[in-house]
C-alpha cells in the first residue's frame, strides 16, 4: 500500500475518533459514560494499532527504503509524512534514519536549517527579492529556471526600517513575521551606517541565576519580554569612504562556532530540535552554547572568523573577478565568497591549508532580484542566509 494512502487512512481514522470524542455531555448512568475519553474502546485501539504496532525491524526497513529513494523535494515529503504518522514512526525517522545535513547533504526537517551544512559539497540555494514588500525568500535549488514551482521554501525575511538602523526579521513562514509566532527563528540588525550587523537567534528564557550574563547573551531591547535573542554572529564591513580600496571587504565573527571546528576531526555542536518548547534540558544546553561552556572549551575566546576572498583585477574586462564556477552570472557589488580567516591560527591549531582556502559561503547575482547562495560546513542555512541579507542593505561608506 502506498505511503500516502497509509497516512490518509490514519488521518481519517483520527478525525473519526475525534468526532466521537466531541459528542454532547451525557448524564451519569447513561450508556455513553461507560467508556471515558482517557480509556478508548477496544475497537478504537485496534484501529489505531494497525500501523503503530509494526515490528521495529520492518518499520525501520520501510522508512530506510523511502528515505533512500526520495532525495529531492517535493518527493522528500514522503519522508516527512513518515514522521507524521505517530510517535514511534517519528522517533524512528528522526533519530535512526534521517541524518543531519553534515552527514547526508539533505535538508529534511526544519531543524536542518540550524545544523551545519555538508563537508564535501555545498548545498545550493537561491534567494528571491521582492522590492515592493521588502521580503526576501530562500529556496532550495539551483535556480528558479531549473526548479520552477517545485522549489522548496526554506526561510523568509522581512526588511524593517528603524530609527537607528535596519532590521531583517527571519521566519520559517513565507508571510508570518511576528516575533511571537512559532515560525520566528531570529533576526539581523544593523547599525546606522550599515557597517556592522548582528545576527540574533531566538532561544528560551535563560535559567534564573544571580550571576550577570555576558554581553553576548543579553536580551535584545527590541524584543518583547516573552521572546529572548542571543548574539550568534557579527558581520563587519570595512569603511571605504574614498572608494580607494576596491570592492567591499567584510568579516564575520561566528560567536557560536569555535575555530577548532575546521581542524582535523573538529565538530560543531548543532541542535537536534527547536528550543522554544521551554524544557529545562534545552535551556541549559543553549546557555552553554551562548556562554561558550561546551565541555570545557571556550567558544567565546576562539570563535571562527570568516573573511571575503580577495578578487583579482581582470585587465580585459576592467573589473574585479572571482571564480564562482558558473553559479554567478551578473556583476554586482553584492557578490562575495567567504573563507576561514585562520592564517595565523592555522599555524598553531593544526588547520589544513586546503581548509583555509575552502569557500564556506558563496553569494552572487544571476538575474533581476534573483541571487544564488551556496553554503557548507561549519555554518548552517540560517547563518548563511543572515550573512547574505547583510549584503542587501545600502552601504554608502563601504563601496
Amino acid at each position: 500500500m502506498p505511503l500516502k494512502k497509509i497516512v490518509r487512512e490514519l488521518r481519517g481514522r483520527n478525525k473519526a475518533i475525534g468526532r466521537r470524542g466531541r459528542s454532547h455531555i451525557a448524564p451519569e448512568g447513561s450508556s455513553s459514560s461507560s467508556s471515558s475519553p482517557s480509556s478508548p474502546s477496544s475497537d478504537e485501539c485496534s484501529e489505531q494499532s494497525i500501523w503503530v504496532d509494526l515490528p521495529p525491524e520492518l518499520l525501520l526497513d520501510i522508512i530506510h527504503r523511502i528515505e533512500s529513494g526520495q532525495t529531492l523535494w517535493p518527493g522528500r515529503r514522503d519522508v516527512v509524512a513518515c514522521a507524521s504518522v505517530c510517535r514511534s514512526w517519528r522517533e524512528m525517522t528522526k533519530d535512526e534514519v534521517v541524518k543531519s545535513p553534515e552527514l547526508s547533504g539533505l535538508l529534511t526537517f526544519p531543524i536542518s536549517l540550524k545544523q551545519p551544512g555538508p563537508r564535501d559539497a555545498p548545498i545550493q540555494c537561491f534567494i528571491k527579492r521582492e522590492r515592493a514588500t521588502g521580503i526576501y525568500r530562500l529556496y532550495l535549488g539551483l535556480s528558479p529556471a531549473l526548479s520552477g514551482d517545485k522549489s522548496k521554501l526554506l526561510l523568509s525575511a522581512k526588511k524593517v526600517r528603524r530609527a537607528t538602523g535596519m532590521e531583517f526579521v527571519i521566519s520559517l513562514s513565507g508571510n508570518d513575521f511576528s516575533r511571537s509566532s512559532t515560525s520566528y527563528i531570529g533576526k539581523l540588525r544593523s547599525n546606522f551606517l550599515g557597517t556592522k550587523f548582528t545576527v540574533f537567534e531566538n532561544q528560551p528564557p535563560p535559567v534564573s541565576s544571580n550571576r550577570k550574563l555576558p554581553p553576548s547573551t543579553r536580551v535584545s531591547p527590541w524584543v518583547s519580554s516573552s521572546t529572548h535573542s542571543y548574539n550568534m554572529a557579527s558581520i563587519l564591513y570595512e569603511l571605504n569612504v574614498l572608494r580607494t580600496r576596491g570592492p567591499r571587504r567584510m568579516q564575520c565573527i561566528m560567536n557560536s562556532i569555535p575555530v577548532s571546528s575546521i581542524q582535523e576531526g573538529g565538530q560543531v555542536n548543532s541542535p537536534t530540535e527547536f528550543t522554544n518548547q521551554g524544557n529545562k534540558k534545552n535551556k541549559k544546553s543553549m546557555m552553554d552554547l551562548c556562554t561558550g561552556n561546551m565541555g570545557g572549551e571556550s567558544v567565546a575566546n576562539e570563535p571562527l572568523v570568516l573573511k571575503n576572498k580577495s578578487p583579482r583585477w581582470h585587465e580585459q574586462l576592467q573589473c574585479w573577478c572571482l571564480n564562482f564556477k558558473g553559479r554567478v552570472t551578473v556583476a554586482s557589488v553584492k557578490n562575495f565568497q567567504l573563507i576561514a580567516a585562520a592564517a595565523e591560527a592555522g599555524k598553531n591549531m593544526n588547520i589544513p591549508e586546503e581548509e583555509q582556502e575552502r569557500v564556506i559561503l558563496q553569494f552572487g547575482k544571476i538575474g533581476k532580484d534573483i541571487f544564488t547562495m551556496d553554503y557548507r560546513y561549519p555554518i548552517s542555512a540560517f547563518q548563511a542566509f543572515a550573512i547574505c541579507l547583510s549584503s542587501f542593505d545600502t552601504k554608502p561608506v563601504c563601496e
